[in-house]
Protein backbone atom coordinates (compact mmCIF):
# COMPACT_ATOMS: atom_id res chain seq x y z
CA UNK A 1 0.00 0.00 0.00
CA UNK A 2 1.20 3.40 -0.82
CA UNK A 3 0.81 6.47 1.40
CA UNK A 4 0.61 10.00 0.31
CA UNK A 5 2.32 12.68 2.17
CA UNK A 6 0.12 15.72 3.29
CA UNK A 7 1.91 18.02 0.54
CA UNK A 8 0.89 15.56 -2.78
CA UNK A 9 -0.90 17.73 -4.76
CA UNK A 10 -4.16 16.27 -6.03
CA UNK A 11 -5.83 16.99 -9.69
CA UNK A 12 -9.32 19.45 -9.07
CA UNK A 13 -11.57 19.62 -12.28
CA UNK A 14 -14.38 22.48 -11.67
CA UNK A 15 -16.18 25.32 -13.57
CA UNK A 16 -14.45 28.41 -13.58
CA UNK A 17 -16.10 31.58 -14.87
CA UNK A 18 -17.75 28.96 -17.75
CA UNK A 19 -14.92 27.31 -18.64
CA UNK A 20 -14.59 23.61 -16.84
CA UNK A 21 -10.58 23.91 -16.09
CA UNK A 22 -8.45 21.00 -13.93
CA UNK A 23 -5.22 21.56 -12.20
CA UNK A 24 -2.76 20.47 -10.09
CA UNK A 25 -3.07 22.20 -6.19
CA UNK A 26 -1.79 21.20 -2.45
CA UNK A 27 -4.90 20.21 -0.20
CA UNK A 28 -4.31 22.83 1.75
CA UNK A 29 -4.15 25.72 -0.82
CA UNK A 30 -7.27 28.15 -0.14
CA UNK A 31 -9.22 28.81 -3.56
CA UNK A 32 -8.34 32.86 -2.85
CA UNK A 33 -4.68 31.59 -3.71
CA UNK A 34 -5.23 29.27 -6.49
CA UNK A 35 -7.67 31.97 -8.07
CA UNK A 36 -5.41 34.49 -7.92
CA UNK A 37 -1.99 32.53 -8.54
CA UNK A 38 -2.75 29.58 -10.75
CA UNK A 39 -5.62 30.74 -12.69
CA UNK A 40 -4.21 35.02 -12.76
CA UNK A 41 -7.74 36.14 -12.02
CA UNK A 42 -6.97 39.36 -9.65
CA UNK A 43 -10.35 40.15 -8.92
CA UNK A 44 -10.39 38.17 -6.24
CA UNK A 45 -8.77 40.37 -3.45
CA UNK A 46 -7.09 38.79 -0.26
CA UNK A 47 -7.72 41.03 2.77
CA UNK A 48 -8.12 39.51 6.33
CA UNK A 49 -7.28 35.63 4.92
CA UNK A 50 -9.96 35.11 7.98
CA UNK A 51 -13.28 35.59 6.32
CA UNK A 52 -14.21 38.53 8.08
CA UNK A 53 -13.15 41.67 5.39
CA UNK A 54 -15.44 40.02 2.71
CA UNK A 55 -12.85 40.85 -0.09
CA UNK A 56 -12.76 37.55 -1.40
CA UNK A 57 -16.04 36.81 -1.77
CA UNK A 58 -16.70 34.15 -4.95
CA UNK A 59 -19.92 32.78 -5.97
CA UNK A 60 -19.97 29.07 -5.83
CA UNK A 61 -22.63 27.51 -7.15
CA UNK A 62 -24.81 30.60 -7.41
CA UNK A 63 -24.13 31.32 -3.39
CA UNK A 64 -21.53 34.11 -2.35
CA UNK A 65 -18.70 32.24 -0.04
CA UNK A 66 -15.16 33.31 1.12
CA UNK A 67 -12.44 32.16 -0.74
CA UNK A 68 -9.94 32.52 1.95
CA UNK A 69 -11.67 30.01 4.12
CA UNK A 70 -12.82 27.56 1.25
CA UNK A 71 -9.87 25.05 0.06
CA UNK A 72 -9.26 24.81 -3.87
CA UNK A 73 -10.10 21.10 -3.91
CA UNK A 74 -13.34 21.14 -2.34
CA UNK A 75 -14.49 22.58 -5.91
CA UNK A 76 -14.33 19.62 -7.25
CA UNK A 77 -17.05 19.31 -10.05
CA UNK A 78 -18.50 22.44 -8.88
CA UNK A 79 -18.91 26.25 -10.62
CA UNK A 80 -16.92 29.09 -9.42
CA UNK A 81 -17.89 32.52 -11.03
CA UNK A 82 -15.57 35.67 -9.62
CA UNK A 83 -15.72 39.23 -10.39
CA UNK A 84 -14.37 39.07 -13.93
CA UNK A 85 -17.50 36.91 -14.65
CA UNK A 86 -20.04 39.26 -13.75
CA UNK A 87 -19.81 41.55 -16.95
CA UNK A 88 -19.82 37.94 -19.02
CA UNK A 89 -18.11 38.20 -22.27
CA UNK A 90 -19.54 40.78 -23.86
CA UNK A 91 -18.06 42.93 -20.93
CA UNK A 92 -21.07 45.38 -20.94
CA UNK A 93 -21.71 46.39 -17.06
CA UNK A 94 -24.52 44.79 -15.04
CA UNK A 95 -27.05 46.44 -13.82
CA UNK A 96 -25.29 46.90 -10.37
CA UNK A 97 -22.00 47.43 -11.94
CA UNK A 98 -23.75 50.13 -13.80
CA UNK A 99 -25.51 51.68 -10.66
CA UNK A 100 -21.95 51.47 -8.46
CA UNK A 101 -20.69 54.25 -11.06
CA UNK A 102 -23.57 55.95 -11.16
CA UNK A 103 -23.49 56.59 -7.25
CA UNK A 104 -20.02 56.58 -6.68
CA UNK A 105 -20.09 53.53 -4.61
CA UNK A 106 -16.47 52.69 -4.82
CA UNK A 107 -13.54 54.24 -4.01
CA UNK A 108 -10.44 52.40 -3.50
CA UNK A 109 -12.32 49.69 -5.27
CA UNK A 110 -10.39 47.04 -3.28
CA UNK A 111 -13.94 45.62 -1.45
CA UNK A 112 -16.12 46.54 -4.12
CA UNK A 113 -15.59 42.38 -6.01
CA UNK A 114 -16.64 41.01 -2.96
CA UNK A 115 -19.54 43.21 -2.29
CA UNK A 116 -20.66 42.70 -5.78
CA UNK A 117 -20.40 38.86 -5.81
CA UNK A 118 -22.33 39.00 -2.52
CA UNK A 119 -25.19 41.60 -4.05
CA UNK A 120 -25.10 39.68 -7.65
CA UNK A 121 -26.28 36.35 -5.42
CA UNK A 122 -28.89 38.34 -3.27
CA UNK A 123 -30.46 39.59 -6.37
CA UNK A 124 -30.73 36.32 -7.75
CA UNK A 125 -31.96 34.63 -4.90
CA UNK A 126 -34.36 38.00 -3.01
CA UNK A 127 -34.74 40.08 -6.04
CA UNK A 128 -36.95 42.77 -4.01
CA UNK A 129 -34.69 42.62 -1.09
CA UNK A 130 -35.46 46.05 0.95
CA UNK A 131 -32.69 48.36 2.34
CA UNK A 132 -32.53 46.53 5.48
CA UNK A 133 -31.76 42.82 3.70
CA UNK A 134 -28.82 44.70 1.85
CA UNK A 135 -27.60 46.17 4.74
CA UNK A 136 -27.60 43.27 6.27
CA UNK A 137 -25.70 41.49 3.73
CA UNK A 138 -23.57 44.19 3.19
CA UNK A 139 -22.39 43.88 7.14
CA UNK A 140 -20.38 40.75 6.57
CA UNK A 141 -18.23 43.56 4.04
CA UNK A 142 -15.96 46.13 5.74
CA UNK A 143 -15.20 49.06 3.62
CA UNK A 144 -12.42 51.86 4.31
CA UNK A 145 -13.71 54.22 1.56
CA UNK A 146 -17.07 55.09 1.11
CA UNK A 147 -18.84 54.70 4.79
CA UNK A 148 -21.22 52.11 2.41
CA UNK A 149 -24.24 54.44 1.68
CA UNK A 150 -23.41 55.03 -2.09
CA UNK A 151 -23.18 51.24 -2.06
CA UNK A 152 -26.82 50.40 -0.70
CA UNK A 153 -28.07 53.33 -2.98
CA UNK A 154 -27.03 51.70 -5.72
CA UNK A 155 -28.56 48.66 -4.77
CA UNK A 156 -31.31 50.15 -3.52
CA UNK A 157 -32.14 51.33 -7.06
CA UNK A 158 -31.36 47.50 -8.62
CA UNK A 159 -33.05 45.57 -6.53
CA UNK A 160 -36.15 48.56 -6.42
CA UNK A 161 -36.11 47.89 -10.48
CA UNK A 162 -36.54 44.23 -9.93
CA UNK A 163 -39.24 44.18 -7.51
CA UNK A 164 -40.71 46.95 -9.85
CA UNK A 165 -40.36 44.28 -12.82
CA UNK A 166 -41.93 41.38 -10.51
CA UNK A 167 -44.67 43.83 -9.34
CA UNK A 168 -45.83 44.56 -13.25
CA UNK A 169 -46.01 41.09 -14.33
Amino acid sequence: MRYLSADAEHLVSFTVNGEVISARCEPRMLLSDFVRETLGLTGTHVGCEHGVCGACTVLIDDRAERACLTYAVQLQDRKLETVEYLSGKSHTLTSLQQAFKRHHALQCGFCTPGILNSLTALLAREPSADEARIRDVLSGHLCRCTGYQGIVDAALEVFGSASEKTENV
